[in-house]
């Protein structure tokens, strides 16, 4: 291994000068190693890390220093906040990472990553059998049961069956993401591609820190991964007065200005400026109750190194980790996000290579000459879709990530209200063609729902049939969205280790309770048009 790099930018625990602490006091561990790319580690050498941690030089610039490095119990106060009399010396109490010095044995980011991948990687040839021979069975096989007319291209009925025509470009955008290949590890090489130097590995945790519960709970299910390579940090990143002891925690202070953005978007801006970043620096950001696995973690150290053509990425997201299936409706709404994923969003980073349909704010991979580029100060609903469009202006490419990260649905009706809304109301604000395109075709799922409802109820009072083509397409929208469900709810199921009996128990379940989420989604979006939110609205999970 070479040494760290003669920069500025890069301090190590070791140096004598690290900003705001005395030459004296500035002594860590001294065995720290970077990554470079003359490394002769192979992507399988990830071993255990016995020692601290490399401290990038933070920007005190009008920062309170007692929010960068974690402080004596002392300076602690009963309700976890921090006293704002912390003196330098606390500072420098602490030498390294609390993840290095806690080597409790629990694992709590557990998963089937490499089952669930092995599966997709085969799996395009069974999802276009699957939606194809669904769509024909229901269009010609049952045709006669359901009234299909062959002989009239056009009749009463088609006005308002048009409708049930509206959601096909996202059917086929889905659709030609589930039956092209799968970015999984079958198919990912690396053998004779020399690395890329990384320095820091940062998996950050982000949360406002009111739910002490959920911060210890994400601490708890990562601090180990610190022990898989050197470059990887565990922090926490946590609002004023919000601080934890214990925890590698940062907390953004409230006299943090960082212009337009707020809350999430305030404290990213404020972390990245305190680190300092490089373009040898990567930054994962997590939600409070985003949890991932070791063997996805891998599959990151594998993009950093080795992807060099993107520089930024995502992978896929499941709702499995907390409560699962406590509410059948909530957990089978969020199916439809998992089929996203793995359709919608694995076309977009896996061969457009653009963040065409936008960005999730967990699981994003940033290297830091983006997280440079174009910063956190936002001023969006939805400051993740707005940070890639942003990237994308400035020419940088994203890739997919064989990886998967594991969240929770919300708990109740307004809390998961509230959450389509914002993201309805926040894509439709941005300024770009692309998101507005989206928040137009996903304001038409009104006018679909709406049309569903009509061609049930004049149905029984107008026999007139369905034309064969008309009922071919609608189908085939139909097929697509039955299989974005069913596919979500039996990947989170495969992944969670769930009896193969309950799984399939769970199909005709998630069939039924498909509908009363489709209703949920298309009140959102009502909700969302005639209440929009004048702030960013935090939900409890």
């Amino acid at each position: 291994m070479s040494n760290p790099p003669h920069d500025p930018g890069f301090i190590t625990a070791d140096s004598p000068a690290r900003a705001g602490v005395p030459p004296s006091t500035a002594q860590g561990p001294s065995n720290q190693q970077s990554m470079w790319e003359d490394s002769e580690a192979s992507e399988a050498s990830y071993f255990p890390r016995a020692t601290g941690a490399v401290l990038p030089q933070p920007n005190m610039s009008g920062v309170q220093q007692h929010t960068s490095l974690p402080v004596k119990n002392d300076d602690v106060k009963p309700d976890g906040q921090v006293s704002h009399d912390v003196n330098q010396s606390s500072l420098t109490a602490v030498q390294g990472s609390y993840a290095l010095n806690d080597h409790s044995s629990e694992r709590t980011n557990l998963g089937n990553t490499g089952i669930v991948m092995a599966l997709l990687s085969e799996l395009w040839i069974v999802n276009l059998f699957f939606i194809l021979g669904g769509t024909w069975i229901k269009a010609f096989y049952l045709g006669k049961l359901q009234e299909y007319d062959d002989y009239n291209l056009w009749n009463t009925s088609c006005y308002w069956k048009m409708g049930l025509l509206l959601p096909l470009p996202y059917t086929l955008i889905c659709f030609f993401g589930l039956t092209l290949p799968f970015r999984t590890p079958k198919f990912l090489t690396y053998e004779g591609i020399k690395k890329r130097r990384v320095d820091n590995l940062y998996i950050l945790t982000v949360t406002k820190g009111d739910n002490r519960e959920a911060v210890y709970r994400a601490w708890n299910a990562h601090k180990h991964l610190e022990r898989l390579h050197p470059a990887i940090r565990v922090h926490v990143l946590t609002d004023e007065p919000y601080f934890f002891e214990g925890i590698n925690c940062y907390t953004c202070p409230k006299s943090f200005n960082a212009g337009n953005s707020k809350y999430k978007a305030r404290a990213l801006e404020w972390y990245r400026q305190t680190m300092r970043f490089t373009e040898f620096d990567w930054v994962l950001h997590l939600d409070e109750e985003s949890v991932i696995d070791d063997e996805s973690v891998k599959r990151i150290l594998e993009f950093v190194f080795y992807e060099k053509e993107y520089h930024y990425g995502q992978g896929i997201i499941f709702y499995n980790q907390y409560k699962y299936w406590s509410n059948w409706i909530f957990t089978v709404a969020d199916a439809l996000r998992v089929g996203d994923d793995v359709s919608r969003f694995q076309l977009q980073y896996t061969y457009f290579h653009r963040p065409v349909f936008g960005a999730h704010g967990s699981f994003l991979l940033n290297n830091g000459l983006v997280e440079n580029a174009i910063t956190w100060d936002l001023g969006s609903l939805t400051e993740d879709y707005q940070f890639a469009m942003k990237a994308w202006d400035r020419g940088f490419r994203c890739g997919k990530i064989a990886g998967i990260v594991r969240e929770q649905s919300p708990l109740d009706l307004i809390g998961f209200m509230k959450q389509r809304r914002r993201w309805y109301v926040g894509i439709r604000r941005l300024p770009n063609f692309l998101p507005k395109l989206w928040s137009f075709f996903w304001s038409l799922g009104i006018v679909s729902l709406f049309s569903t409802i009509a061609s049930i109820g004049l149905g029984f009072k107008f026999n007139y049939g369905t034309p064969r083509w008309m009922a071919l397409l609608i189908d085939f929208n139909f097929m697509n969205f039955v299989y974005l469900y069913l596919l979500g709810v039996f990947l989170q199921d495969l992944d969670k280790g769930v009896n193969p009996f309950l799984i399939l128990l769970r199909i005709p379940v998630t069939f039924v309770v498909q509908f009363i989420a489709v209703v949920l989604e298309g009140c959102a979006v009502m909700y969302g048009i005639i209440f929009p939110p004048s702030d960013f609205d935090v939900i409890k999970k």
